[in-house]
Order: C-alpha cells, then sequence, then structure tokens
C-alpha cells in the first residue's frame, strides 16, 4: 500500500537527493531525474544490442551501469532499467530474459538467486491523493532479495517487499508483502503455500 503521509515541497534540496532518502518527490519534475533515465535507457539498449555479438562486452557494459554486480552473475537480454546504480547483484547470480527494475528505490539482490523470464520489481509508489498524483509525488521503497531465491516467470515484486533466502517465488505470483526465508509462494496476492525442507 503506497505511503499515506502528505508530501512536501522542500525547495532546497534536489528531487534526485528526496527520491534516494526515500521521501516524497516530484518523477517529472526534477531534469536530472530525466537525464539519468534517458541515460539508463540508452545503455539498456546497448546492451541489449551488443549481446547477441559479444556477450561478454554486453556484460562489462552491464556492470558498468549497475551499482555493484558479483562475480559469476549471466543475464538474457533485454534488461530494462530506469536507475541502473540503485541495482546490487549478488555472486552467481542469473537473471532471464525481458527483466525490468522499475524506480529509484535501491534493489538488492543476493547471492546465487534464479529469476525467471519476464520478472518485474516496481519501487515506486504514487500518492492515494489524486491531487499529490496530478502534481507528480512518488515515493521508492526498496526492495531486498535473500540469496538462493528463485523467481519464477512473469513474478511482480513490489515496493517495499523482502524475499527471505532459500524462497521460492511461483511463476505469475504478484508479491505484495514480505515473504519469509525457505518457504514457496505464489498466487495474487503472492501467500507461503507450504515450507521448503
Amino acid at each position: 500500500m503506497p505511503p499515506t503521509t502528505a508530501p512536501t515541497g522542500d525547495p532546497t534540496r534536489s528531487e534526485f537527493d528526496k527520491m534516494v532518502a526515500g521521501e516524497w518527490y516530484r518523477y517529472r519534475h526534477g531534469p536530472e531525474l530525466a537525464g539519468m533515465t534517458t541515460a539508463t535507457q540508452r545503455a539498456c539498449r546497448e546492451i541489449n544490442e551488443t549481446y547477441a555479438s559479444d556477450p561478454d562486452a554486453a556484460l562489462a557494459l552491464f556492470r558498468e551501469l549497475v551499482g555493484t554486480v558479483g562475480d559469476g552473475v549471466d543475464f538474457r537480454p533485454p534488461v530494462y532499467l530506469d536507475y541502473g546504480s540503485q541495482l546490487h547483484i549478488g555472486d552467481g547470480t542469473f537473471i532471464n530474459a525481458d527483466f525490468l527494475a522499475l524506480g529509484g528505490g535501491e534493489i538488492v539482490i543476493g547471492k546465487n538467486v534464479l529469476i525467471g523470464p519476464s520478472a518485474r520489481l516496481y519501487t515506486p509508489n504514487h500518492s492515494l491523493d489524486p491531487q499529490h498524483r496530478l502534481e507528480g509525488y512518488e515515493r521508492v521503497e526498496p526492495i531486498v532479495i535473500g540469496d538462493n531465491v528463485w523467481l519464477g516467470g512473469s513474478v511482480v515484486i513490489c515496493p517495499g517487499v523482502t524475499i527471505g533466502a532459500g524462497s521460492v517465488i511461483g511463476a505469475g505470483a504478484v508479491v505484495t508483502k514480505d515473504v519469509p526465508a525457505g518457504v514457496l509462494a505464489a498466487g495474487n496476492p503472492a501467500r507461503v503455500i507450504r515450507t521448503l525442507a
């Protein structure tokens, strides 16, 4: 559920500073944000196009774009990011095709995570207040995915969610709240189906 506190306008701070602090910001009013997302999307297009002829060069470009990338990380294009610097990926993680990480919230993906095709990780929330939405207010919340998690195909992870180590999220699940470690969760909204041995 989106935060309900009213946004406040602080003209002394940039919209980017407010965003990374997890405060309300106006995503369509900060010129630095538009520039960052445009540059990131351009870099994603280059990575996706390069992969077909030179996967190693594409991985090198991906490493330059993303905040941190561990050893042995592998991916399949296309990838789509808003702010590469906010994404952190642990050793041995595999990201399948059509991966989308949206918004400026921090996303931390642990070690040896398997991410199925068409996964969607969303960090922004818009205001519930209609006037604040018209004014362009948004607030991000981090996503944390623990070590050795498997996200099935077309999984959606909503803002502020943490998935515990060793858990499996079934294909097509929409994860709206935290998932504990060592469980199978599935459905829309996702719920724990059983504990994994």
